[in-house]
């Protein structure tokens, strides 16, 4: 795995995003570690809100801040142009900046030479470790829970982390395990799954959950979709070497449609059930679900109880809002 030192405090730079779906590198930060968060920034009028402060980088470097961390992942994976200015201002202010896109901030002349002239770091955390093996496919010990998801951005990394954390509260010894660039920059450690090469994504994910305890825990991070027409190899290569005893798989309550991909309808939770036992039996013939984990933000209280009772009763397991329910009901079960 790769280990990231970022200063904080944070600035968290939002570009110009309006929602969370795209901002959910910055919104998984502050959720999750708000005490390294002191202010955001953002280009546009009425952009996205984190909670945090406005602060242009002048009010950032006087309020003691060390980072400005790109909060944003758009598809593609992208640096826009218009973004180059004030990030050269925060380099020549002193800030690193740190960037979880697919671009690399060091492949970029302008910042490269900015960071050389202030002695400010460009840290990129979507870069894999070298000489990730081709996945073996053997049995390791130590036990193992993935999460899955009819979507990207249904709340898999967010259920992973609240997982770990009631399992830790009731005295388990387990870890989560970042797989992608937020739940790296969240836990400080991880390996970005989607930067591997095709070849060697089921020995990253041996890599990022090897061998361990009898009766240790390794919560890991889901990726992408299995049903998604763009990221369902990730998906694969991830659940294949992750070898996982049981997953839990995400939905958001009220999507139809694959996100940015309209002519592909979202599969029904008993769909990528079907499949994720499908594919993980072939490094893991005992794998199962054990619950449902459901955004449902876009629902109001009532609608969030009957969603959840109705689901329930269908798959006949478990199903919760981990940010409203907590995820003891599947942890239950999972025992």
């Amino acid at each position: 795995m790769i280990t990231i030192e970022i200063k904080a405090p944070y600035l968290i730079f939002l570009g110009g995003e309006v929602g969370r779906v795209y901002a959910k590198t910055g919104s998984g930060i502050v959720d999750w570690r708000p005490e390294l968060c002191k202010g955001q920034m953002n280009l546009v009028e009425n952009g996205l809100d984190l909670g945090l402060p406005n602060m242009n980088i002048d009010e950032a470097v006087a309020a003691g801040i060390k980072s400005f961390v790109i909060g944003t992942a758009s598809v593609g994976g992208g640096i826009p142009e218009q973004w180059l200015g004030v990030m050269e201002k925060a380099l020549e202010a002193g800030l690193d900046i740190v960037g979880g896109v697919h671009k690399k901030l060091n492949n970029i002349p302008r910042l490269v030479a900015a960071a050389e002239k202030s002695g400010a770091r460009l840290v990129d955390v979507r870069v894999p470790p070298e000489n990730i093996p081709v996945g073996s496919g053997e049995k390791r010990s130590g036990k193992r829970i993935i999460t899955v998801g009819t979507d990207c951005a249904v709340g898999k990394k967010y259920t992973a982390l609240a997982v770990e954390r009631d399992m830790k509260k009731l005295g388990f010894n387990v870890d989560f395990r970042a797989s992608g660039q937020t739940g790296i920059m969240i836990a400080g450690s991880g390996i970005p799954i989607d930067a591997v090469v095709a070849d060697f994504l089921s020995g990253a994910a041996e890599l990022l959950s090897p061998e361990n305890d009898h009766d240790h825990w390794d919560i890991i991070e889901g990726q992408g979709g299995i049903f998604h027409p763009g990221y369902s190899s990730v998906s694969m290569g991830l659940l294949i070497g992750s070898q996982p005893d049981a997953f839990i798989v995400c939905h958001e309550a009220g999507r139809e449609v694959i996100g940015e991909w309209n002519g592909f309808p979202i599969p029904s939770v008993e769909q990528v059930i079907e499949r994720t036992i499908s594919i993980g039996s072939l490094t893991n013939k005992n794998i199962k679900c054990v619950g449902v984990s459901v955004n449902t933000s876009m629902l109001d209280d009532q609608g969030r109880v009957s969603f959840l009772s109705f689901l329930s009763k269908r798959v006949d397991l478990p199903c919760i809002d981990p940010l409203i329910d907590g995820t003891e009901a599947i942890i239950s079960n999972l025992l």
